[in-house]
């Protein structure tokens, strides 16, 4: 097969703007391989069975399968990388709040602002001769703030050359959920605190838990937009499922059927344990916040290839920016 004829080295994980399966493909491309038992496998994917390395399942390998072969051993980062990507992708409630999702291959980043005045978004039609309203857009005045969250992975190759794959899987998911969890602390940081040049959202005080009058009030506040999600932290969650018109049968039987909390006006409540205990905020998902990633998971791949996971770190650089300031407004008590 051609694939058996890749070099594999570490320098394949430092080509700007490419991860190691971009770089691979470009060297055995996937669409080589249709009409064969390799058909719907990716460029990585082949490498593994090149080298007889299974990394699940009942009979999946051990750590030190990896490590035959200097060529092998190549693969350890990007099968790191993946494991905790997947458990980024399990975790994560921000494809449910980030309207986009911009990829970026530095660390600055300045995305761009949108202003239309309150009375001109739904107008009467333009007489003849008169002027349109405008949306002004124009460059943020300052740059978004990124973050980087992820784990150092301390142990010897000792500790874990006998273990199943399968197990080492499980960690670096968990790795991979914290970071997720993490991130989305820093998305509910922008939308109530600002991301530099917005100022954040609106919160309205209250003096007791919300009641039903309340969510009906602040979805008047989001007439303009779509009330689609609501983001509360573990006490104000509690508040609202327990509110009588939250416990109608349609309700139930989303809960129950399919995991999803679904509010009676609609929209999909998200448990966000990181935010104040008596914060909500409410929000259209497809116009109110722009998610920025700096590459991909990234790894210390030299660590990985040449120490073979002796204190290596595993992280992703992320960071959020607010589109329209008033797709969400928030409540707290």
């Amino acid at each position: 097969m051609a694939f058996e004829n890749i070099t594999l080295e570490k320098g394949m994980y430092g080509v700007p703007g490419k991860n190691f399966t971009q770089v691979l493909e470009e060297l055995d491309g996937s669409q080589n391989y249709a009409g064969t038992p390799f058909a719907g496998l990716d460029a990585y994917q082949r490498q593994l069975k090149r080298f007889g390395i299974r990394v699940s399942g009942a009979n999946c390998d051990t750590v030190e399968k990896f490590f035959i072969s200097s060529q092998s051993a190549a693969l350890f980062p990007e099968y790191v990388a993946r494991a905790v990507r997947q458990g980024m992708e399990m975790a994560s409630s921000l494809p449910d709040i980030a309207a986009t999702v911009t990829k970026i291959d530095t660390l600055d980043y300045r995305t761009v602002q949108t202003a239309t005045a309150s009375d001109q978004k739904i107008e009467d039609p333009v007489a003849e001769g008169a002027a349109i309203s405008e949306t002004v857009i124009k460059t943020a005045g300052s740059l978004v703030t990124l973050h980087k969250r992820g784990r150092l992975i301390v142990s010897s190759y000792e500790a874990l050359r006998h273990h199943r794959l399968d197990l080492f899987t499980v960690i670096l998911r968990q790795i991979g959920a914290y970071i997720a969890r993490r991130q989305m602390k820093d998305a509910v940081d922008v939308l109530l605190n600002g991301d530099g040049t917005n100022t954040g959202i609106t919160v309205t005080a209250l003096t007791a838990a919300p009641t039903y009058n309340d969510l009906v009030t602040l979805w008047g506040k989001l007439s303009d937009y779509n009330f689609n999600t609501i983001l509360a932290g573990t006490t104000a969650l509690q508040a609202l499922l327990k509110i009588t018109e939250f416990k109608d049968a349609q309700a139930s039987l989303n809960i129950k059927g399919a995991g999803k909390l679904i509010t009676p006006l609609g929209a999909t409540l998200i448990h966000v344990p990181s935010m104040d205990a008596k914060k909500i905020i409410a929000l259209d998902k497809n116009c109110a916040l722009e998610m920025v990633q700096a590459g991909d998971v990234l790894t210390d791949y030299d660590k990985l290839i040449d120490r073979q996971m002796e204190r290596a770190a595993v992280s992703a650089v992320a960071g959020f920016a607010q589109i329209y300031g008033g797709a969400a407004q928030g409540l707290s008590y």
